[in-house]
């Protein structure tokens, strides 16, 4: 599906690997070099057209996202460079704050670093406790697992809306609701799903949400912080210097901005800004839920041809999104993935930035195949007939 308006994939390159990255349609690099080429100038420094239209195309993005997520206002809308600075600023610039040592935050084994290495480092200095909800036997997470593990206590609840290593879909709209009746921070990492399903703020109750460009179709190093107006409020920057001060004197007195300059120090990522908007804009174009249930069908195609593969493992067939995990029985997951790229196909192996998940499914590293909707059957094929032929294995890693 629309696989023209991505140039990589006319060089025969087969590109499974969505999860780490997505490939860029050419109307996202296009916007990019606009403004490298015909527009470059700071944004809200200047008094001159070409950054006038910078201000212009910057602060139109801020509103593209508010109404892509249905936040209430733009002043909700952080640009950074990415998911893993959004949570660090949640987590040391309010929850370092908000939590107090006899709390609990509650998260999952199956979590990418960026949502969990922030909150062992921030537990170590407060002492709260981290408990972690159970995995059903398929790796999801259900909403009773849930319950089973929130206390009195529990003050915040942190979690991927889709692991980015079983790429199992929580039950989110449930935990929301929980959180809401029980006085809990919902804090959501979008970042897997942002360009694959509708993510709805207000809807699903979430109190504060980060995602990254690169893995919607746009460019890498810029990324959102969402989080309700009178949280945000309280955010303590973690970042300070030009952009986000009004004024500060020899005497120690300096006074910030109002949001969301206040927490966008320095000079942003104004090409990638550019260019999440228009991912956001191609996205919208496509349809999130035409994106959803194609990924579906070459699922379900996917399992059933893996199915046929001799002594593979598959780990999360039956999920509702485009990850799938499998091993090859006697052949370590990394020569699997180096075999592959003989074919030009690409796939991910390792442990996929969740280290902990391998307490849960007893295997240190798998191999990851993650669609998306310029994928294809006939790239499937590919990948099985190459795996079919599994005695080449060795022979290519040595």
């Amino acid at each position: 599906m629309n696989r023209e308006d991505f140039d990589i994939l006319s060089t025969g390159i087969i590109y499974l690997d969505n999860a780490a990255t997505t490939q860029k349609p050419r109307s996202v690099v296009s916007e990019i070099v606009d403004y490298y080429t015909k527009y470059t100038a700071n944004a809200h420094r200047g008094d001159y057209d070409i950054s006038l239209k910078v201000d212009e195309k910057y602060d139109g993005v801020r509103e593209k996202v508010r109404d892509f997520i249905n936040a209430e206002t733009s002043k909700e809308i952080i640009f950074t460079k990415g998911s893993t600075e959004s949570f660090n600023m949640i987590i040391f610039g309010f929850m370092a704050n908000y939590l107090k040592k006899e709390d609990r935050v509650l998260l999952t084994k199956g979590e990418h670093a960026s949502n969990i290495l922030p909150w062992l480092t921030l537990s170590k200095k407060i002492g709260f406790t981290i408990d972690y909800i159970d995995l059903e036997d398929d790796y999801s997470v259900s909403i009773e697992k849930v319950k089973e593990k929130i206390y009195e206590n529990t003050k915040v609840i942190s979690i991927a809306h889709i692991s980015n290593s079983i790429g199992d879909l929580r039950p989110v709209k449930e935990i929301g609701e929980i959180c809401k009746r029980n006085n809990i921070l919902f804090v959501l990492d979008a970042t897997q799903s942002i360009g694959h399903l509708k993510v709805d703020v207000l809807d699903l109750n979430v109190d504060f949400l980060g995602f990254s460009a690169h893995k919607m179709l746009g460019p890498t190093g810029v990324g959102v912080l969402y989080g309700k107006l009178n949280l945000l409020e309280e955010l303590v920057p973690i970042e300070y210097g030009g952009g986000m001060n009004i004024s500060f004197n020899s005497d120690g007195e300096y006074e910030l901005k109002s949001l969301p300059n206040r927490l966008e120090a320095g000079t942003r990522n104004i090409a990638g800004v550019i260019g999440l908007g228009a991912a956001i804009d191609y996205l919208e174009s496509v349809g999130l839920d035409r994106i959803h249930e194609y990924e579906m069908n070459l699922k379900r195609y996917l399992v059933e041809r893996l199915s046929t593969v001799p002594n593979i493992k598959i780990y999360n067939k039956s999920l509702d999104t485009g990850v799938l995990l499998f091993n090859i029985n006697n052949y370590f997951s990394q020569d699997v993935a180096i075999y592959l790229n003989k074919f030009n196909i690409c796939i991910r192996a390792g442990n996929h930035c969740a280290k902990m998940l391998q307490e849960a499914i007893c295997d240190t590293n798998t191999c990851r195949i993650s669609l998306y909707f310029y994928n294809t059957k006939e790239e499937i094929d590919i990948l099985v007939n190459a795996l079919m032929n599994q005695d080449k294995i060795l022979d290519t890693v040595v």
